[in-house]
């Protein structure tokens, strides 16, 4: 288990725990909960060993793995999928043991270096080395790599991709702790739904920090939250520990309304017969009971953040119109060929599909800041487009502070109304006169918000609003979104928002634009389904639609013949390759039991010692291409499915 025992910890002298104590048994999967800066990266940078407490103790088992994210990720001219194998320590350790010993024997074919081989084998077998490729490529197509990419190098990939390829090696780590830091702030819907499902069967011990409450909800069985300097346990997902903490809350503010009422009288009553000698000594007395009164806390519930969308109007029912656009880059061949969509005034859309099938493609097409490869885009009279995205965030003035970048915007308005609508986004006080470049990436997140609220937009583009908001943050969006009474169209990984805030959902996938005839639990088995090239129950698993039941059986029906006569050979293979490993599989336990004896290394036995040795190592490379290519076989009888 993982215990805390009156911990202190602090930054730049700065407390952010103090005496906590906090017990994680082994298996437990936690989410790590409280405001930023409130110390959870710390704690996590604590646990990992790269900071000591400034008093107390924490202690884990001297034998566990922990697994974490980097942070950083050199340019590297490593191929993306040995990179991510990189992540199993012991599997390298093994492998470089291995080619070591194969040198070693090959020269000398001494018992004791054939024992080690065989031991090294044996080793390599037990912590799955053969199938260790296959489990990297899994974990990289999981987070959204296509097969083509996962041979390319390292520093090939952006900043964003790099984060992913970090976070696959920590997955590919055989850890008893997994430590993540945000792991959603990098991926998309599909990816943060296939994570969620791997995290489910993850076996070890795991602690997650996450501002994504659905993601929370899925993941963990307990909450701990940091709150004044101090953690505190909660069992249950996100949202039990929000009903239990608003009990607690109301529970708190009834007292602490309570005992004001009875602080009052008190007061009156001293106030009123101090001065009089007959009832000075009740005074007193009261005086004295009012010092001992232990002063309850009220509540602190209210959010720092307080913004709403100004109204909106109107004339136009149709605000945008794609009519045979083609939408890409240059040089490059369309993301999405021939798009025919429309925004209608009040539509609250939400738009979904895989990275790289032309989300943020069709947004900026819709925004006017991309060009159309072909095609017409029509646009209303008096439309105002705000369009928020991560490259806004990047063109904020480094230099220049908040408060200078809405005067530049509204020139002629008085600085204390700047000041007070920037006091809404928690630019209080000196923040409003911060230097952006000193703002952390969530702080520059709002700023540009906040810049986007203020133009009044009755056509609101928003792609991946909540990454690096907190969820105070989150929540005050989703809220003001709700009241927002203009049309709105989204790409989010967070559900809660989506849910919260659109009506109607679009699928963008394998080249266009079409309605999802479902919720985002019907997409999230959709996504899942792909990922494990696997049919739905009405056929290919690619978006839903309605077709006659006759013609769909008849379908399925001729399907299942092409499929079967296209599986008939890969199947004879692999029942050929299944009954030579059962027998070299026999044939090589016989052989580890012997060697497990300790009649096989004496003086007698030493020719027979050598040849078992040799034939074991045989087998297993035997076994290993057997397996590899019963592997292939299943590959290819999985997209024979997909296909069919």
């Amino acid at each position: 288990m993982i215990r805390l025992t009156d911990v202190t910890l602090a930054r730049a002298g700065r407390p952010l725990l103090e005496h906590a104590d906090l017990t994680v048994h082994a298996g437990h999967r936690v989410g790590l909960v409280g405001p930023n800066g409130s110390g959870k990266s710390t704690l996590f940078a604590a646990l990992r060993g790269e900071l000591l407490p400034d008093a107390g103790a924490i202690d884990l088992p001297p034998r566990w793995t922990i697994a974490h994210v980097a942070q950083e990720t050199p340019p590297l001219a490593t191929p993306a999928i040995e990179f991510v194998q990189d992540g199993d320590l012991e599997l390298r350790e093994v492998e470089r043991a291995l080619a070591a010993a194969g040198a070693a024997h090959s020269a000398h074919t001494a018992a004791a270096e054939g024992t080690a081989l065989a031991e090294l084998h044996h080793r390599f077998e037990a912590i799955g080395g053969y199938g260790a490729r296959a489990r990297a490529a899994t974990l990289l197509a999981g987070l959204g790599f296509a097969e083509a990419r996962q041979r390319d190098a390292v520093d090939s990939f952006s900043g964003g991709w790099r984060m992913r390829l970090n976070l696959a090696q920590a997955l590919m780590c055989r850890s008893d702790l997994l430590l993540l830091d945000e792991p959603t702030n990098h991926l998309d819907l599909d990816a943060v739904l296939w994570l969620e499902d791997w995290l489910g069967r993850y076996p070890g011990t795991l602690l997650l920090i996450t501002h994504d409450r659905d993601f929370l909800d899925a993941t963990v069985d307990t909450i701990v939250h940091i709150e004044n300097r101090a953690l505190r346990s909660y069992t249950g997902n996100y949202a039990q520990f929000e009903r239990e903490r608003a009990a607690q809350f109301a529970l708190q503010q009834a007292a602490h309304a309570k005992q004001q009422r009875q602080i009052a009288h008190l007061r009156s009553f001293i106030d009123r017969f101090r001065a009089k000698a007959t009832k000075a000594r009740q005074a007193q007395s009261r005086m004295k009971a009012l010092e001992r009164m232990e002063i309850i806390a009220a509540a602190h519930v209210d959010s720092p953040f307080d913004f709403a969308f100004a109204p909106t109007s109107i004339g136009a029912r149709q605000l945008v119109r794609l009519e045979h656009a083609a939408l890409g880059y240059p040089e490059r061949a369309p993301v999405l060929p021939d798009v025919e969509w429309s925004i209608l005034a009040g539509a609250r859309i939400g738009l979904l599909g895989p990275n790289g099938a032309g989300k943020s493609t069709l947004m900026k097409a819709v925004a006017g800041v991309l060009p159309l490869r072909g095609g017409e885009r029509w646009t209303a009279q008096q439309l105002r487009i705000g369009y928020f995205a991560q490259h806004q965030v990047e063109q904020l003035r480094v230099d220049e502070t908040p408060l200078r970048h809405l005067q530049r915007l509204e020139p002629q308005t008085r600085e204390q109304d700047l000041r007070t609508f920037l006091g809404g986004f928690d630019f209080g006080g000196e923040r409003a006169t911060t230097p952006v470049a000193s703002l952390s990436g969530g702080e520059k997140a709002r700023l540009t918000l906040a810049l986007l609220v203020r133009q009044k937009p009755n056509l609101l583009l928003l792609d991946e609003p909540t990454n690096h908001l907190d969820i105070e943050m989150r929540e005050a969006l989703t809220e003001a979104l709700q009241d927002y009474d203009g049309a709105l169209v989204v790409v989010a990984h967070d559900r809660h928002l989506l849910r919260a805030t659109t009506d109607e959902l679009w699928l963008v996938h394998e080249g266009r634009v079409t309605p999802f005839d479902g919720d985002l639990d019907d997409y999230r088995d959709f996504v899942l389904a792909q990922r494990r090239n696997v049919q739905k129950g009405e056929g290919e698993a690619t978006a839903p639609r309605t077709i006659d039941r006759k013609a769909r059986k008849r379908e399925e029906a001729v399907a299942r013949q092409q499929r079967a006569d296209a599986r008939k050979p890969y199947v004879t293979r692999q029942a050929a390759i299944e009954a030579d490993l059962a027998t070299l599989t026999t044939e090589k336990q016989a052989l580890d039991a012997w060697l497990a004896t300790g009649e096989a290394y004496s003086e007698a036995e030493k020719p027979r010692l050598v040849q078992a040795l040799e034939r074991t190592g045989a087998l297993t490379w035997t076994l290993a291409r057997l397996e590899a290519e019963w592997l292939d076989i299943a590959e290819a009888l999985e997209r024979l499915d997909a296909q069919a």
